[in-house]
């Protein structure tokens, strides 16, 4: 019941902001979100280097999602983002080795620290500015994300606990069944298709493919979440949300589908999005 009450108050909020917030402040609000997100991440995995500098990285992930916000631009110059990732990935590599450096990290913890700075930046701050992105192109877009997103993730379960049968990832997620998955990915390419006639005109063969591939990556992205709880020996990254356990736990499966359908809509030259 907590989950379900939670879910109506979420749901349409998350809605209200994606057609009504301006861009800056739908930015300061994906940032919020996804940087407290990014704090439970760090909770949970500062047991594997408890001498490392890792609370860094809630500061570094609104630098670099700015940072990509504004190499995104307009999205008028997208051909020319070369420099830009070139210039990002070195500051990343030479700033975290410099963290972990001067940080005075002991050296049982060096790897370790590495690993989670050098993920866990462009884990968190990718989708912030790729929701950005594709707020500023298209709200409408962002909701065909969000049902990809929410309705795959429902059927996922509902169907995985009255059918599943076969488990997804036994090790890493013993609930999850890949009858619920298989329901998730067909709800997801479903709701694609209903999207893509209403606000189209027709099925979309391309953007099918990309709400396929999304769909995907949304599973890709509980189950990556779902293995680093399991690695930190805990059930839920926090509990601000009743039902749903915390924000990292509600935002996993789009850390990995924001990008992922904003690169496959590029991809595919969109209609109205830059080739």
């Amino acid at each position: 019941m907590k989950r379900l009450l939670t879910a109506l108050v979420a749901v349409p909020l998350s809605l209200a902001a994606v057609f009504l917030l301006p861009g800056p402040w739908f930015f300061v609000l994906c940032l919020v979100l996804i940087d407290w997100g990014a704090v439970e991440f760090v909770r949970m995995v500062r047991p594997a280097a408890p001498g490392a500098p890792l609370w860094t990285l809630v500061g570094l992930v609104p630098l670099a999602a700015l940072a990509l916000a504004l190499a995104l631009g307009n999205g008028q110059h997208i051909q020319h983002v070369g420099p830009w990732l070139v210039g990002g990935t070195t500051a990343l590599v030479v700033g975290t080795g410099a963290i972990v450096l001067f940080g005075r990290t002991p050296m049982h913890d060096v790897v370790a620290a590495l690993g989670v700075l050098a993920f866990g930046v462009p884990y968190f701050a990718l989708p912030i500015a790729s929701l950005h992105w594709l707020q500023k192109h298209d709200p409408w877009v962002v909701f065909l994300l969000c049902a990809i997103v929410w309705l795959g993730d429902t059927a996922a379960m509902y169907v995985g606990t009255a059918l599943g049968r076969h488990k997804l990832a036994p090790i890493v997620s013993p609930k999850k069944s890949w009858e619920g998955a298989t329901a998730g990915f067909a709800i997801a390419v479903v709701a694609t298709a209903v999207w893509s006639y209403f606000r189209l005109g027709s099925i979309d063969a391309p953007l099918m493919l990309v709400g396929g591939v999304t769909a995907i990556a949304a599973q890709v992205g509980d189950l990556v979440e779902s293995m680093i709880k399991r690695c930190a020996g805990v059930k839920d990254s926090g509990g601000v949300l009743p039902g749903h356990g915390g924000m990292f736990d509600r935002m996993d499966s789009m850390l990995f589908a924001a990008p992922v359908l904003l690169v496959g809509l590029w991809a595919v030259g969109f209609e109205g999005m830059p080739k």
